[in-house]
């Protein structure tokens, strides 16, 4: 009820005779007082409409007595004192019912009922009392008011706007019906309130119930009092808890589970935790039992407690060291990967000689699809331990290494300890993926948090900010990879050992996928080796016309759309369950469409000022042209294709060497004042960077100026310097496969890079010349087109038979049998990722 003092009353003498009542079992009014009422009765709105059609706006309230039903017509079943309620405001709802804002006027008396049907309506008196101003009258409206205030000040949630109200009230009549509105009572008595005409006799009603109130709220005051002084609402609630299980005890009425205290020493008594765990575990089971279990401290504490008893602590699987099965399992999964494969036996060798050995930390680094994450699970298989992956592409929060502070909510430990919590042991293999694209913003650097992880120095003690307590990682076979190691934060990168695996060349690809994917998706297909068939001949159509990738991913992908298409014209009855297809290099294209790839070579020509270079990329090595154009300008440079700034200052440099040797070069002085360059590496989309391209720029802008052709079965890489000379450059064995993919026959390389040809595949060496430079000079005579050649227009041009090279071996034919003689290293296929 909302009380409105200021509220406009109407006179007794507009109340008519007759009013259409509201018989309710719940709701008592009293006048001079606004209140809301939603009602879904269906005789009310009945009534409702009846008032609506004549434009009545009142309407009188009685009580149902106790013990009579609802549909009781008889005028026995009502209390005989009612209010005359005025409507205000009202609302029909879309459900039926109705909405008002109502305000008592007078009390009334029933005298009959003059309409039962299809809604009541009566007969009724007003009964209004207006006693004289007495010195006894005046003595109970202030005990009220006294009675009244003591309440309030007990009661925390009565507003203050109406304990105002009431301090203010003149009006006795006023001040009971307001007070008996607004204290806790039962609707009883308070109809016994509206009952009791006379206003003294009303006024010594309340204050007895007033008095009764008031001795309730005082015993609640003095108790809340005695418990703040001796615990806290939560700590009070766990006291009385443990009362009651103790009571229950006694009664044999304990509920079934037990004391869940008592289960958790008893999980911490199985899981034989550490001496340093188990003193912390103790420590949090005394905080528990102080502490109500419905509080949300009690879920931090045992959640904290569940990760304490399940980590492995203590448990270590058993390592099976035998090499000779390590090199089974690992030829079984992988094809190749000798480098890699070696250098994880030694591993196991140095294991299984000095089991307490340090930890090595091994990162392969090599393009997409190469097989980096697959060989980690071959190397658990082959150590007879778990193997554990997770991967930081993209992870910026070091929180996601060292967990966050139990003083967070929602806390949990970093990954490195939750995937040991599923590993169930302390020695797993544990893959770190794309550490090359780890993140690092405002919320941390994790590449900091990793040097703890891989740090064999430090990782013995490896601290989580969740946990507390020391971890030890020591006894984890590390493997991380990454595709381009560049990119690896050099602390990093100082804590590993890295091992490179290379693209793959054609013939390796086509093993992979003869032994390996094709087996792999006829099974996932549903087919069998009796229902298609594939030729090496149709693998590689594939790899040449319809992937150009350094590993086999979109190989397989390739090859399982073709076992797919077979099994959809299986299902579809096109093709009988025995019959056999065939996947030959002729039909492929009904299977995966037009070639997708038109090879480089197809419309390769010499050109002035377009050149052949390597590049190495996180996906392997690739073939880029260097294009250069000349136009009427004033000496400036634009250079295009995405390019980083080391690259970038590759092409400033190629342009100062070429001035300052222009005279050498027999170009014109003139030219460079009246003519702009714009120097453009294709394939914009992709970003390229790093200085390799100096000597393939130098070539392409020597050729604009000069007017000389490029030969278009070159290919070139090497840094250049202001004075000209040639330095070494990284990645050569990506770049040379790449240049054989391309069917590049000659391939100009720094002669400090010549060692590193050992590790370029046989029959890639075998198929190609490769020239070792010192000097520029050397790189022009090498890649450009005399003009005696120029007439040969095959492009097949012999250009190292006739010309020298200031004594270095580039230029001799014998020395190039001896580069292409030299130590061979045996190099097999690798395996699939």
């Amino acid at each position: 009820m909302n009380e409105n003092p200021s509220a406009p009353k109407l006179e007794s003498g507009s109340i008519p005779e007759e009013l259409p009542l509201f018989v309710s079992s719940d709701l008592v009014a009293f006048p001079g007082l606004i209140l809301p009422l939603t009602i879904s009765d269906e005789t009310f709105g009945r009534t409702i409409d009846h008032m609506s059609e004549r434009g009545m706006r009142m309407v009188a309230v009685f009580l149902r007595k106790p013990g009579f039903k609802d549909d009781d017509k008889d005028i026995k079943s009502l209390h005989k004192i009612g209010v005359v309620l005025t409507i205000h405001r009202m609302q029909r709802t879309d459900d039926g019912s109705v909405r008002m804002i109502v305000q008592g006027l007078e009390r009334v008396e029933l005298k009959e009922l003059t309409q039962t049907d299809p809604f009541p309506v009566g007969r009724i008196v007003v009964r209004d009392h207006k006693p004289r101003k007495t010195v006894q009258l005046e003595a109970l409206t202030r005990a009220l008011k006294e009675d009244f205030e003591k309440i309030a000040n007990l009661t925390p949630d009565m507003p203050e706007e109406l304990k105002q109200a009431v301090l203010n009230m003149d009006s006795p009549s006023m001040l009971v019906d307001m007070i008996g509105a607004h204290i806790e009572l039962d609707v009883q008595v308070r109809q016994q309130i509206l009952s009791t005409i006379k206003i003294q006799k009303r006024m010594r009603l309340l204050r007895e119930l007033l008095e009764r109130e008031l001795r309730i709220a005082q015993v609640g005051s003095q108790i809340q009092q005695k418990t703040r002084g001796e615990m806290d609402k939560t700590q009070r609630e766990y006291y009385l808890r443990r009362q009651l299980r103790q009571i229950q005890k006694e009664l044999g009425e304990e509920e079934d589970g037990g004391d869940e205290v008592a289960e958790w020493r008893e999980r911490i008594e199985k899981a034989e935790l550490p001496e340093r765990v188990l003193e912390v575990a103790e420590e949090q089971i005394k905080r528990l039992e102080r502490i109500n279990p419905a509080s949300a401290e009690y879920s931090v504490v045992t959640t904290y407690l569940d990760w304490l008893v399940t980590l492995p602590w203590e448990k270590l699987s058993d390592d099976n060291l035998d090499i000779p099965y390590a090199q089974t399992v690992l030829d079984e999964d992988h094809f190749g990967l000798n480098d890699v494969k070696d250098r994880i036996l030694e591993v196991l060798a140095v294991r299984k000689l000095k089991p307490d050995a340090s930890g090595t930390i091994l990162c392969l680094s090599g393009p997409p699809g190469v097989g980096k994450t697959s060989l980690g699970r071959s190397v658990a298989r082959a150590m007879n331990r778990e193997f554990i992956r997770i991967s930081l592409g993209g992870v910026g929060d070091e929180a996601e290494i060292r967990g966050h502070r139990r003083t967070y909510v929602g806390a949990l430990p970093g990954r490195i300890l939750q995937k040991l919590k599923d590993a169930g042991t302390r020695n797993p293999v544990f893959m770190l993926d794309e550490i090359d694209k780890l993140g690092n913003d405002f919320r941390g650097d994790p590449s900091s948090a990793l040097l703890e992880v891989l740090d064999p120095a430090q990782n013995n003690a490896f601290s989580d900010h969740y946990i507390e307590i020391d971890f030890d990682l020591s006894k984890i076979l590390f493997i991380t990879t990454a595709n381009y190691s560049e990119n690896i934060p050099g602390p990093l990168l100082d804590r590993m050992e890295m091992i490179r695996l290379p693209g793959y060349i054609t013939n390796e690809k086509v093993e992979i996928g003869n032994q390996y994917l094709v087996s792999r998706q006829i099974e996932a297909s549903g087919l069998t080796s009796k229902q298609i068939k594939f030729s090496k001949a149709a693998l590689e159509e594939i790899v040449v016309y319809y992937n150009r990738e350094a590993g086999v991913r979109n190989l397989e992908r390739s090859i399982g759309q073709i076992c797919r298409k077979v099994a959809f014209r299986q299902a579809a009855g096109d093709i009988q369950p025995d019959e056999l297809v065939s996947i030959k290099r002729g039909n492929v294209s009904d299977f995966l469409g037009h070639r997708k790839i038109v090879p480089s070579w197809a419309s390769r020509k010499p050109q002035v000022g377009v050149t052949n270079g390597l590049a190495y990329t996180p996906f392997g090595g690739s073939v880029l042209q260097v294009e250069t154009a000349r136009m009427p300008g004033k000496g400036g440079v634009k250079i295009t294709g995405q390019l980083g700034d080391v690259m970038k200052e590759s092409a400033q440099i190629a342009y100062s060497w070429i001035r300052s040797h222009q005279d050498n070069l027999g170009i014109d002085k003139d030219v460079f004042n009246s003519s702009d360059l714009h120097i453009h590496v294709p394939e914009g989309g992709i970003k390229k960077d790093g200085p390799s391209a100096g000597v393939t720029m130098t070539t392409s802008m020597v050729s604009l100026f000069s007017g000389r052709k490029v030969r278009c079965d070159t290919a070139m890489t090497g840094e250049i310097t202001l004075t000209g000379q040639v330095l070494p450059i990284g990645g050569l064995r990506e770049k040379v496969v790449a240049a054989n993919r391309a069917r590049i026959k000659h391939v100009i390389i720094p002669s400090h890079n010549q060692k590193d040809l050992e590790e370029v595949p046989d029959d890639v060496r075998s198929a190609m010349e490769f020239h070792p430079v010192r000097s520029i000079e050397e790189v022009l005579r090498l890649a450009l087109v005399t003009p005696e050649e120029d007439g040969n227009s095959s492009g097949e041009v012999k250009i190292f038979s006739s010309r020298k090279s200031n004594g270095h071996q580039s230029g001799k034919a014998s020395d190039r049998r001896k580069i292409n003689k030299k130590s061979q290293v045996k190099v097999k296929p690798k395996g699939d990722e």
